[in-house]
């Protein structure tokens, strides 16, 4: 399964093999469904990014990985997200490292967040 030599760096910290392993998954997916993403780490997360403009982020926590859509998603999504059963802040929900993953749900971000932001020349929405 490839992972973005960017991404490799920032896998490699992580100590647990088991939570590495689930992210570089993740990573991976991301990065083979949507090839036209540029993989990046900014802020010390890796991320993906779409002619320079932030697409989705995710974080390392002892208890989980951080999925960081942008909050207009956040909003939005929050019932979808939370039906799929993971816990949710204002800008961020959590996938618990023994939750599975909803790839159906990370696709609708992601494919959402591609669409709306196709005019989009900052890094964040405005």
């Amino acid at each position: 399964m490839p992972v973005a030599d960017v991404h490799a760096d920032f896998l490699a910290s992580i100590e647990d093999p088991e939570h590495r392993e689930k992210l570089t998954s993740i990573l991976s997916w991301v990065s083979e469904t949507w090839p036209e993403l540029e993989a990046v780490v900014k802020w010390k997360q890796p991320m993906f990014t779409h002619h320079g403009t932030y697409i989705i982020g995710f974080s390392v926590f002892a208890k989980n990985i951080a999925v960081g859509p942008e909050d207009a998603l956040m909003e939005r999504f929050r019932s979808d997200i939370e039906a799929a059963g993971y816990t949710t802040t204002m800008r961020l929900f959590r996938i618990r490292w023994d939750d599975q993953v909803d790839h159906g749900l990370l696709r609708l971000l992601i494919d959402t967040q591609i669409e709306e932001k196709a005019a989009i020349t900052g890094f964040w929405r405005s």
